[in-house]
């Protein structure tokens, strides 16, 4: 059977996704890269109300042009308290096309289906893949061991060959694209597109404080590294001396916690409502209490540049 290419799906004129980024996605990212010819997604959370986010569809719809699409991702586990409300709007609205992570995306599909709705699903290995196929979603976001922020644990190509031999729907390959090669070596392995983030962290669109940008610029791939500090489960972030200070692993207290059957529930909110403040101040102030989420390819960003640049360097 012939599978979609991404171009065909989303409408686009280039087969990349400028990938969900908590904090940094937002409207004007999205908006350049539509005119570029690419699809872009923002997280539903990094907005706090409802009346914010419809604010923003509304924005994104205005600004759309013949090339480019719009989506929102969707954390669709039972910690998100918005998810339902958030989804019913993304639905009502009529969004391009919804990213679920962290959880069954069996109710998101259903509903926006009805409503004519793409949705495509992150996931890790085979196994969620086969359930993700079966509710009969439009394609797999392949999370590889190459992406930032929560990534998988199989190499991009052996990730993306395995989805594509073994399901029926279409892979986008998500973690390791930093340059135009990248690109083109995902699609040789089967993927129809790529689901692009770190790269657009030091965009001069994004609204995160100079001294991320900066950091994207002046780290590279050796300094990313694993840190559990942030929600509890394993997520890359900058080497920075902060998060050297700090270390990388949980305490002997939160690991107790973590293995605690009556406390570990709460453990995790506590500790994901710390990370997440840390991260949040990071990303949009100058503090020392640096907590900086990115991937392996800020390898490739070399300066601080306008999404339509970083975009042609994809696909010229």
């Amino acid at each position: 059977m012939t599978k979609p290419n991404l171009k065909e799906l989303l409408n686009i004129k280039h087969p990349v996704i400028m990938a969900p980024m908590f904090l940094v996605s937002n409207t004007a990212m999205v908006i350049e890269g539509m005119k570029a010819g690419v699809a872009g997604c923002i997280p539903a959370l990094n907005y706090r109300t409802l009346e914010e986010l419809k604010a923003a569809i509304a924005e994104l719809k205005a600004a759309k042009v013949e090339g480019g699409s719009f989506g929102f991702n969707l954390i669709v586990n039972k910690s998100n308290i918005k998810y339902k409300d958030q989804l019913q709007v993304l639905c009502e609205e009529k969004v391009d096309f919804i990213i679920t992570s962290l959880g069954s995306p069996e109710e998101t599909i259903r509903e926006a289906h009805k409503a004519g709705v793409k949705v495509f699903c992150d996931v890790t290995d085979l196994s969620f893949a086969k359930k993700v196929e079966s509710l009969k979603a439009d394609a797999l976001i392949a999370v590889n061991n190459q992406a930032g922020g929560h990534r998988g644990n199989i190499d991009p190509e052996a990730l993306i060959k395995l989805l594509d031999e073994k399901t029926t729907l279409p892979v986008i390959s998500a973690g390791g694209v930093g340059c135009k090669a990248d690109l083109d070596r995902m699609i040789a392995a089967g993927a129809i597109g790529v689901s692009i983030g770190s790269l657009f962290i030091p965009s001069v669109e994004s609204n995160v404080s100079q001294e991320y940008k900066q950091a994207c610029v002046d780290y590279g791939a050796k300094d990313i590294v694993m840190t559990e500090k942030i929600s509890g489960t394993p997520c890359t972030v900058i080497n920075t001396p902060y998060v050297q200070k700090i270390g990388t692993k949980l305490n002997w207290l939160e690991r107790f916690l973590n293995t605690n059957k009556r406390l570990k529930k709460w453990a995790k909110l506590i500790r994901f409502m710390i990370g997440n403040n840390a991260v949040t101040k990071a990303a949009t102030q100058a503090t020392y209490k640096t907590v900086w989420v990115a991937g392996p390819t800020i390898e490739h960003s070399k300066s601080i540049q306008p999404v339509y640049k970083i975009i042609e360097s994809l696909v010229k």
